[in-house]
This record gives structure tokens, sequence and C-alpha cells, in this order.
């Protein structure tokens, strides 16, 4: 088993240019990006033509091109993920949803057509808006719900990549999950 020291090593090593570091840490953390994108599509309907590899493809492809980032540890790697495969997650649907209104009509094959349905695809994008008109004035709450919700980490991760104590992220979770929830039903009458 890969201790989450180990990993943090290789993410440090790949944060100060070693490469090699690179080319040993994607598969120790390849099975926990599977985990994370296989959970973001199940939220989604069951038809939904994204796969979970073409997911964490995509994601991987973003990771690569973060050498700026000075990563700290493997739950702020795994954050910092979480919030691509969001944003992948959302690109798709708003692309499929301007597809089927009929904009930048392009011809695509049957197999590359959004089977999501569009109510589910309408809830996702919902809660990402809710997300962002949250983050606008507590910053804080609305990466407790994206590390959590869409990152799928637990209360221990939550805190150490905030820097925040266990009892502050679930209170931050209890009242943004309230929060989003009445501005989702207010946004919907």
């Amino acid at each position: 088993m890969i201790s989450s020291l180990e990993i943090t090593g290789l993410l440090v090593d790949w944060s100060n240019g070693d490469e090699v570091a690179l080319e040993k840490l994607l598969p120790l953390v390849e099975k926990e990006l599977h985990r994370l994108a296989h959970r973001q599509l199940r939220k989604m309907q069951p038809g939904n033509t994204l796969q979970t590899t073409a997911l964490i493809n995509e994601t991987y492809l973003v990771l690569i091109k973060q050498n700026q980032v000075h990563w700290q540890n493997r739950a702020h790697f795994f954050g910092i993920a979480a919030r691509l495969m969001r944003r992948i997650l959302l690109n798709y649907l708003r692309d499929g949803q301007r597809l089927k209104r009929g904009g930048n009509a392009v011809r695509v094959s049957l197999s590359e057509a959004t089977a999501i349905s569009e109510a589910k695809a309408d809830e996702f994008i919902a809660l990402d808006d809710a997300l962002e008109k949250l983050a606008l004035f507590d910053e804080r709450k609305s990466r407790v719900v994206e590390l959590k919700f869409f990152g799928g980490l637990n209360v221990e991760e939550i805190a150490e990549v905030l820097k925040i104590s266990n009892s502050t992220v679930v209170r931050d979770w209890v009242m943004a999950k309230a929060w989003l929830a009445r501005e989702i039903s207010d946004g919907n009458q």
C-alpha cells in the first residue's frame, strides 16, 4: 500500500521540476482519480455518454500542465483534481445543452450525442450556479461543498486542504447545504 507521505513527497518533487516524480506519481494516483471520476459521473443519469476514462484523461491533461502549483500534499492534489473534474463536467453539460438547442449547429455522430437527461443536467448546472453565488460571499463554505460533493474528500481531508478544524468543516458543510437548498429551490420558482 502506498502511503500518503510517499505521494506527498512525489508531489513536492514534481512541483520542484522533477519529471521522473511525475512518472512515478501517476500510476499511484490513477485509482483514486478513477474513483473521483466514477463518483462524479454516477451523479449524472445512467445514459450519459461521457466515460470515466475520458474524464480522467481530460483531468490528467490539465493536471500535468499545473507546473505553477506548489503541491502541499495528497489532499491538496485531489482537491484540485476534483475542481478540474467539476469544470470539465459542467462544460460537457453546457455544451450538450447548447447543441440540443441548435447552438453552433455542428454535426455530431450518434455516439457523440449527449444522452444525459436535460432535467439532470439542469440540476447539476443549478447546483454549480448556486455554488458560484455562495463563493461570492463565503469562499470557504463553497470550497467545503466542492471538496466533499464533487471531490469525495472526507472531513479530515477537507480540513487538511483548507487548513481548518474538522468541526469547522462539519459546521460549514451543514450551513452550506442549507443555503444551497434554499438558493436552488428559490431559483426553481
